[in-house]
C-alpha cells in the first residue's frame, strides 16, 4: 500500500477519544504570537513577495503554458504531495503570496493513492492483536461518528473498491480542486504521479527522480519563479521526503534559486516545536485565514453527488482541526548540506527513529 498519513496501517489498539476540538467556526482560533521574519534588513517581507511579480494575477487555466514565461511574470509556485498538505500548511503562503501580487500556480506532485482511506470509507479496517502483533480485518464503524464529526451524519453507504484508486483519487481530487479554488490559486497543475515511494528503496529512488525532473521542467519554464515544498525531513513521511531530496538536490544544484520548505505536519506538535529551526513563522491575518479555513473545509464536505465524500476529514481530523486554530505557518530554508540525508526517513526505512530531523534544520 502506498500510505500517506496513516504509515500502513491504522492502530486500532489506541482509543481515539473525541480526537480534538469541535469542528465547528467558532472554534478555529488561536493565540496570538510576533512573526519571526527573518527578512534582511531594509527589505519588508512585502518586498520580497512582490520581487519579480506582476502588478495583477493573471487568471490562468490548469494545463502548461507554451514557452517560457517571462522574469516579470514569475510565479510563486506551491508543491502540495497530497490532497489536502496545501490546505493543512501551505494555505496562508499561498494567500500571502497572492495579497502580494504574485501569480500563485499549485501542483498536486501525486494520485495520492490510499487503500486504507478506501477501507475507512467502507467501515472496516485493520486491527494490530496485541498479544501476537498480527494485523487482522476487523468491522469497524467511523471512529468520527461516536463524536458526532463524520460529516455524512450516519453509514457512509458506500461499497468501493479497496484498491485505494479506483474510488479514492478521484474523490480526494474533487476535494483539492474546491481547495484550490478556495484559495484563488491562478493555475493548478496536476502531475498525476503514481505515490509509490512505499514501494520499496527503488520505488522511492525512481520517484525522487521522476519529480526531480519535473521540478527542473517548471523551473527552466518559468525563470525566476519562486517554489515552495513542504520539509519531509520534519513531517516523517516517505512521499514528501522524496518531493523534499528532488527539492534540495535542485537547490544544492543552483537549479531552483529561491526555494523556501513549509513544515504542513507542524500541527502534531506543541507550537513551541512547530517553530523550532522556522526561518520564518507566517502571522496569518483574519481575512487569510477565513480563507484558509475555507479551503480545509472543502475535506469536510459530504455531497456524494459531486464526488465529495469528506477524504481528507477522514483520513487526518487531528491535523485539520489543530491547523485550522494556529494562526501562523512555519516556512524553512533549505537544509543544512553537511547534515541532510537523503532517502528513506521514517521508521520502516530503520535509518532514522521516525522523529522530525531538527538539526537538519
Amino acid at each position: 500500500m502506498a500510505d500517506r498519513h496513516f504509515r500502513h496501517r491504522l492502530d486500532l489498539s489506541a482509543s481515539t477519544g473525541d480526537g480534538g476540538p469541535g469542528f465547528g467556526p467558532a472554534r478555529w482560533s488561536g493565540p496570538e504570537a510576533a512573526p519571526a521574519d527573518l527578512a534582511p534588513a531594509g527589505l519588508s517581507r512585502r518586498r520580497l513577495l512582490t520581487a519579480g511579480a506582476m502588478a495583477g494575477a493573471t487568471l490562468l487555466g490548469t494545463g502548461l503554458m507554451g514557452g517560457k514565461a517571462s522574469a516579470a511574470s514569475a510565479p510563486a509556485i506551491f508543491y502540495s504531495p497530497h490532497q489536502d498538505d496545501e490546505a493543512l500548511g501551505l494555505a496562508g503562503s499561498i494567500l500571502e503570496h497572492k495579497a502580494a501580487g504574485r501569480p500563485v500556480y499549485l501542483v498536486l506532485v501525486t494520485r495520492g493513492e490510499n487503500d486504507q482511506l478506501a477501507a475507512i470509507m467502507n467501515e472496516w479496517a485493520w486491527q494490530k492483536d496485541e498479544k501476537t502483533g498480527e494485523w487482522k480485518k476487523v468491522d469497524w464503524s467511523c471512529r468520527l461518528r461516536p463524536s458526532g464529526r463524520c460529516a455524512a451524519h450516519g453509514p457512509h453507504g458506500v461499497e468501493w473498491p479497496t484498491d485505494g484508486d479506483s474510488m479514492v483519487v478521484p474523490a480526494r481530487t474533487a476535494e483539492f480542486m474546491a481547495s484550490a479554488k478556495a484559495l484563488g490559486v491562478d493555475k493548478v497543475i496536476n502531475w498525476k504521479i503514481p505515490d509509490t515511494a512505499y514501494d520499496g528503496d527503488d520505488a522511492f529512488k525512481k520517484l525522487t527522480k521522476t519529480v526531480k525532473s519535473k521540478i527542473a521542467s517548471l523551473a527552466d519554464q518559468y525563470p525566476g519563479a519562486s517554489h515552495k515544498f513542504t520539509a519531509g525531513w520534519l513531517e516523517v513521511t516517505r512521499t514528501h521526503k522524496a518531493i523534499t531530496d528532488a527539492a534540495v538536490a535542485l537547490a544544492w544544484d543552483g537549479v531552483l534559486t529561491d526555494v523556501r520548505f513549509n513544515f504542513v505536519y507542524a500541527y502534531d506538535y506543541p507550537e513551541s516545536y512547530r517553530r523550532r529551526g522556522a526561518a520564518y513563522v507566517l502571522d496569518i491575518p483574519d481575512e487569510h485565514m477565513k480563507k484558509k479555513n475555507n479551503a480545509i473545509r472543502c475535506y469536510n464536505a459530504w455531497n456524494p453527488s459531486k464526488n465529495f465524500y469528506a477524504l481528507g476529514y477522514h483520513s487526518v481530523p487531528e491535523k485539520m482541526e489543530s491547523a485550522a486554530a494556529d494562526l501562523h505557518e512555519y516556512v524553512f530554508a533549505l537544509p543544512d548540506k553537511n547534515k541532510y540525508q537523503t532517502g528513506n526517513i521514517d521508521k520502516e526505512s530503520k535509518r532514522f527513529t521516525g522523529e522530525p530531523q531538527w538539526d537538519w534544520s
